[in-house]
């Protein structure tokens, strides 16, 4: 379908239900691929009318599981075919699917499922199963678990467990007694009716249930796709955690809406592969992962023959000149120019994008944390129409786009049709969006503190519009800070200038109300192995590899780079770090140092590590330190190092434009 048939189409949808949008789909392109997975190898194709009839079975097996309305239906696993169903298949019964994040423990789960009163629940494997079995202990009421994947799971003998095929079973005869169930349950939904409950990460306490309705989700992702002209023609990969809201509006309900194909990667160890025989043309990264990718064309390089290392700095450099400049169709850009970027593009950054999988994309957006403004530069100037967007699991993602042709990578766009954005006088974002949550589930008080009377949601985040209309986000509010001088100290925005080198896998910055900023490091470990072996550096393992003289040096030529750029921002300047250390260990989700979408707790980490703080901050040149680890299985242990403080050379502004 073209675009604006497309666009035709999507402003016809009104209120609906994602069952109905099932139904119509499948109605009308039946034979039209929907989804595809990847198994041992091989794409296996399943069309909308195949996905209807499986939605409708597994529809009828919950149903006469004794599954009902207003139930909660949890959903663990990878992305898989069979995990998207279930969750259509509840919200077909009028019940509720939570989806939750696939690598948390049994004890992290127990809350969600006792906040959120779950008592089924369908999963991707042996690993899921295992953990619902422990969580049972805790939480009895769990009464059904259905599982995909048989591996391991012959000799289970518990009563509340079920293979996926099973539920198939049930649905065939349940249909063969009651033939109307389907039509008569999706006749039943109304736009109004909760679609599901995203937990969030969890950043400063325990997650919060956030409820949306099928209309929620589904006007926002309308005037999303409408602006950027989606279609059936479109494909996506979806490879991020279902829990989190991000994926599941690119791959569930943009894709209910619009009826492109979704694809279902084998493993996380084949996404990168797996996207490039997919080739998708609508994406969406997170900046953890662009910067992963980054570090990856890095390593390449620095393995690559000198030639081609010299060949691929210079048509770089033409990219950052005029790439972006061609991407926006700029006319001002000269025939020379224009030859050489062509040059480049059959040289460098056609080669490069279709390593990356990325030569279909029409339209990259990534969010979920701000992306620092080299990175997102270095995919816009090789051709890659990467695009910030703004938003929330709370306000269902979408709430500024930035617009083709006016992409900064210092703002994050205009509100969509429909949404409203204001600045407090605290210089707080506030909005009012018909994709507002309805409220936190069984936590009217949390609601209360986020929602006015006049249907504002107050975000947390600072920000304010420019003179050009585009919204501009600082930091969120409670972590913008003060040095003591009264310098602004925005952790993040430094943080993210330090990841951009593909050594520093995290950092952590650190520095409101006192007089210096300091940093703490993760090394990436595969960049920086990269970079010891080509230099015959010796080294055993992370914490051996993390404490080398010669990684060290390294961090520090990295930070005193930022440093320079620092010094040449008036406002950010008195921001920059005097002091850092590499961690001995990976920061960690199952640690408590990140949220399972991979944001850094930035207090808890202050504390954890309070006595590496303090040796910061009072010129100690050594700090000893041991930390308890959770290993993948549950297992905890320790890892110690003597770790060494490292101090940086600081710029005056003045200076900075020599020393860059």
């Amino acid at each position: 379908m073209a675009g604006t048939a497309a666009a035709e189409q999507l402003a016809k949808l009104g209120d609906t239900t994602f069952p109905r949008l099932l139904a119509r789909h499948a109605a009308e392109r039946p034979d039209a691929p929907a989804m595809r997975e990847k198994d041992l190898g091989i794409w296996q194709a399943m069309s909308w009318a195949e996905l209807k009839a499986e939605v409708e079975l597994v529809a009828a097996g919950l149903a006469a599981a004794g599954f009902e309305r207003g139930m909660k239906l949890a959903l663990i696993g990878e992305n898989r075919p069979r995990l998207y169903i279930g969750m259509i298949a509840a919200q077909v019964l009028g019940g509720v699917p939570v989806p939750l994040y696939q690598d948390a423990v049994a004890q992290e789960m127990v809350y969600v499922f006792r906040d959120a009163g779950i008592t089924f629940a369908i999963v991707e494997d042996q690993e899921q199963v295992d953990k619902l079995l422990e969580l049972r202990a805790d939480y009895p009421a769990l009464g059904r678990i259905y599982y995909d994947d048989p591996r391991g799971l012959r000799n289970y003998d518990e009563p509340v467990l079920s293979s996926y095929d099973s539920l198939l079973e049930a649905g065939r005869a349940q249909l063969g007694a009651d033939p109307g169930l389907f039509e008569r349950e999706v006749e039943a939904g109304k736009p109004s009716d909760p679609a599901a409950i995203f937990y969030t990460s969890g950043t400063t306490g325990n997650p919060k249930g956030v409820v949306h309705g099928h209309d929620n989700l589904i006007s926002v992702s309308v005037a999303a796709s409408r602006l950027e002209k989606l279609g059936p023609d479109d494909s996506v990969l979806a490879y991020l955690p279902m829990a989190w809201l991000g994926q599941n509006i690119f791959s569930y309900t943009q894709w209910l809406v619009n009826g492109f194909t979704v694809n279902c990667p084998e493993s996380d160890e084949t996404v990168a592969s797996d996207m490039r025989e997919i080739g998708p043309t609508y994406y969406f990264a997170p900046p953890r992962v662009l910067e992963a990718l980054l570090t990856q064309v890095t390593i390449r390089m620095e393995d690559a023959a000198p030639i081609k290392q010299k060949m691929f700095r210079y048509f770089l450099d033409v990219a950052r000149r005029v790439g972006e400049r061609l991407l926006d169709r700029d006319a001002s850009v000269g025939f020379i120019d224009r030859l050489l970027y062509r040059i480049g593009d059959l040289t460098v950054y056609g080669p490069l994008r279709n390593a990356l999988g990325m030569s279909r994309l029409r339209i990259a957006y990534t969010a979920g944390e701000a992306i620092g403004p080299d990175l997102f530069v270095f995919f816009r100037s090789i051709g890659i129409n990467l695009k910030q967007l703004y938003g929330s699991t709370e306000t269902a993602v979408f709430v500024c786009i930035q617009p083709d042709g006016q992409v900064r990578a210092d703002t994050v766009g205009i509100p969509i049709d429909g949404v409203e954005v204001a600045v407090s006088d605290s210089g707080e974002l506030l909005i009012r969006s018909p994709g507002l949550l309805r409220e936190y589930h069984n936590n009217p008080e949390a609601t209360a503190e986020v929602k006015d009377a006049e249907g504002w949601y107050h975000t947390g985040d600072a920000g304010y519009f420019d003179t050009d209309g585009q919204l501009k986000i600082i930091d969120r509010a409670k972590d913008v800070g003060k040095l003591a001088d009264g310098s602004m100290f925005a952790p993040k925005y430094i943080e993210n200038k330090l990841k951009f080198f593909p050594y520093i896998k995290e950092a952590v910055a650190l520095g409101d109300g006192t007089d210096r900023v300091m940093a703490m490091l993760n090394i990436d470990y595969e960049a920086c192995g990269n970079y010891a072996e080509r230099r015959n550096i010796p080294y055993a393992g992370y914490v051996d590899l993390a404490g080398r003289p010669e990684i060290g040096k390294l961090m520090q030529e990295c930070v005193e780079k930022v440093n320079a750029d620092l010094a040449a921002d008036p406002i950010m300047s008195a921001s920059q770090v005097h002091r850092f250390l590499v961690l001995h260990k990976e920061l960690d989700a199952d640690d408590g140092e990140l949220t399972r979408t991979r944001k850094v707790r930035r207090r808890f980490i202050g504390e954890k590590y309070g006595a590496l703080v303090k040796a910061l901050y009072d010129g100690s040149e050594h700090c000893y330190i041991e930390t308890q680890v959770r290993f993948e299985d549950g297992r905890t242990g320790s890892v110690s190092a003597d770790l060494r403080i490292i101090d940086t050379r600081v710029f005056p502004p003045a200076a900075a434009q020599k020393a860059a």
